[in-house]
């Protein structure tokens, strides 16, 4: 079978998630670099991505984008430890958690505090501390449904690592660098307890991104 190629930047939160599919079911692969900051999208990332986002992934003809789809081709096209609760319910879950991710955290917790609080700084910008403000209800809020729907789990969907847990954990990489993480996830034991077990994963030293 062909050598996967991941097209995208590795400080990307959703590249990192599908490359943590990758290193978690052993397989080798190519990761090209895409770096957007400075210039904007490259018009080779817009030919395998019209949306202007990453990551991209081709393998043996078939170019995807969107990173769930990836994760699941990655998943179900490879051998390696099966990265889907094959439970019904615990599936729906799974599939619930990466919805919120997309739809709710991501863009709260990424895409304004931690741009705000730890990417703009790098770059020599200063903090919009309104747009902070305005974010943090809706980071607590998630970070309290997934406090919820762990519950005493080892894993976001029972007892063994899903492709949930490889979403959601390069967001709390970054999420946990921020000052405002301390008191957010004060009151959540079984989420720092997640983290502390996903942090320690060989995937996620892997995929370690290089900043600054």
């Amino acid at each position: 079978m062909a050598k996967p190629t991941l097209y995208g930047p590795g400080y990307s939160t959703y590249t990192r998630a599908a490359r943590l599919a990758m290193e978690e079911k052993g397989v080798d692969y190519d990761l090209v670099e895409v770096d957007f900051i400075g210039g904007g999208m490259p018009e080779e990332q817009l030919a395998r991505q019209p949306f202007g986002k990453v990551p991209a992934f081709e393998h043996d003809g078939l170019m995807l984008y969107e990173t769930s789809a990836i994760a699941r081709y990655i998943d179900e096209a490879f051998e390696g430890p099966s990265l889907q609760p094959s439970d019904p319910a615990q599936r729906a879950r799974m599939t619930q958690i990466i919805s919120i991710i997309d739809s709710y955290t991501y863009p709260r917790t990424v895409g304004d505090l931690v741009v705000q609080r730890l990417i703009v700084p790098m770059l020599g910008g200063t903090a919009d501390e309104s747009i902070i403000e305005a974010a943090l209800p809706e980071v607590d809020k998630s970070m309290r449904e997934l406090e919820r729907m762990l519950g005493d789990q080892e894993f976001l969907t029972g007892n063994s690592l899903s492709l949930a847990d490889l979403c959601v954990a390069p967001i709390f990489a970054y999420f946990v660098n921020t000052p405002e993480s301390k008191d957010i996830l004060e009151d959540k034991a079984s989420l720092n307890a997640w983290w502390q077990r996903m942090a320690s994963r060989d995937s996620m030293t892997n995929t370690q991104p290089q900043l600054g």
